[in-house]
């Protein structure tokens, strides 16, 4: 957090230097990003990615889409246009914030994207693998999960509805959002996340989106549910 010398804030624990929450999925060889915020380009360098196949995009707000730009790389390596699967209302975000990606005759070097409109009442394919969306509610703003074979990820979630809870059930791992331990108007606080995780039932579950006041990363995990970790930056996941 800028300007804050709080014990997360200046641990030395790699586990607590948290950048923006997004995900990278490997699915036989092919590479889905969720989210691509302004800490995408670091992010990619990072994990060494070196193709990236399609990106899905969870709901408008800047800290889930800003880095969009940073796709250009990319599209370079395969001069080809950038899928990207959003709900409506988020393309019509995209197209207003980065006009100049979408405009009629875009500058020589602009990112080149392809949108994809979903819904969460249709699973899609991406590369051949079912996506379905699992939308929550992020206050009173619809923002979409996804799962993929027997993974979900659940991101800025407040409330979910029964219905969309159906989707969730024989997971094996669930990653979800828990903000920190107060309560919060559009987020899940930890208290709210755990009792979400029990009710669904995953195999394991991964606390992320988190703030520097949920703590220290060593403190808060070793007091978990046996089934339940905090999730980190790097954190890799196998599901089988």
């Amino acid at each position: 957090m800028i300007g804050c010398n709080c014990e997360v804030c200046i641990s030395t624990d790699p586990r607590d230097k948290r950048l923006r929450t997004a995900a990278l999925l490997q699915v036989n060889g092919k590479h889905i990003a969720i989210d691509c915020g302004p800490d995408f380009r670091q992010q990619m360098l990072r994990a060494g990615v070196q193709s990236l196949d399609a990106i899905l995009l969870t709901h408008e707000h800047n800290d889930h889409i800003i880095g969009l730009d940073d796709v250009r790389p990319f599209n370079f390596m395969n001069w080809a246009d950038m899928p990207v699967y959003c709900a409506a209302r988020v393309a019509q975000e995209l197209r207003q914030r980065f006009a100049y990606i979408f405009a009629a005759d875009p500058y020589p070097g602009a990112p080149m994207i392809r949108l994809h409109l979903i819904t969460k009442e249709s699973a899609f394919f991406i590369e051949g693998h079912a996506v379905t969306p699992v939308e929550v509610l992020h206050g009173r703003l619809p923002v979409l999960g996804f799962r993929v074979g027997d993974l979900a990820y659940l991101t800025d979630v407040r409330n979910i509805k029964e219905e969309e809870k159906s989707k969730l059930r024989g997971l094996k791992v669930l990653v979800l959002s828990a903000l920190h331990h107060k309560e919060h108007h559009t987020h899940l606080n930890l208290e709210q996340a755990l009792s979400l995780i029990s009710d669904l039932n995953p195999e394991h579950a991964y606390l992320t989106h988190m703030s520097h006041r949920m703590g220290l990363h060593r403190e808060v995990d070793k007091v978990l549910p046996a089934n339940v970790s905090l999730g980190y930056d790097g954190l890799e996941i196998q599901v089988s």
